[in-house]
């Protein structure tokens, strides 16, 4: 079931009932706020890795974001405010976003929800948590995290991003 949820974003939250995975990224950048889609600037290597790592059978982009539904993959963001980079953010635009989260994972019952880079889980929870799958649950939910995916985290290497998402595919077989 395709939804369009409205977000006080102009990046819309894709989600829907019973998802294997909701991918949550940090907030909008600039290029996503101007192409409202999830990860658009075009160096951010979210759907390179999407794709590399089996979610989806063919490179999908920031247009097709609704495309991923069926394929039981929804994405939201921690944040919604818009800055030119995830360090111009404030503690009072994460205010709200664990009970969020929560409601999504209660109503919405996907199996994994996928931090996109540890600054989004810490926004959400605060503290500091290592890459992968995390002790903390929000209802069924488990909850893991990956590497960053923004052209901002280039010095963690593609093959080790690869490796990370990889790892969360195995749990969303």
């Amino acid at each position: 079931m395709m939804r369009r949820v409205s977000t006080p974003s102009a990046v819309p939250d894709v989600l829907g009932p019973d998802l294997d995975v909701v991918f949550c990224g940090i907030n909008p950048g600039r290029f996503s706020h101007e192409a409202g889609a999830h990860f658009a600037n075009p160096r951010n290597d979210f759907w390179r890795l999407l794709h590399a790592a089996g979610f989806t059978p063919r490179l999908y982009g920031p247009s097709e974001q609704f495309a991923l539904l069926p394929l039981r993959i929804g994405i939201t963001n921690a944040a919604y405010r818009t800055t030119p980079g995830s360090g111009d953010l404030r503690k009072a635009d994460f205010e709200g976003s664990a009970a969020r989260l929560e409601r999504i994972a209660l109503d919405l019952r996907p199996r994994v929800i996928g931090f996109v880079g540890k600054e989004a889980y810490r926004g959400v929870f605060g503290g500091r948590a290592p890459h992968g799958l995390q002790a903390r649950r929000l209802g069924a939910a488990a909850l893991f995290v990956l590497p960053s995916t923004s052209p901002a985290n280039a010095a963690v290497p593609w093959a080790e991003r690869l490796s990370w998402f990889a790892k969360l595919r195995e749990l969303v077989p």
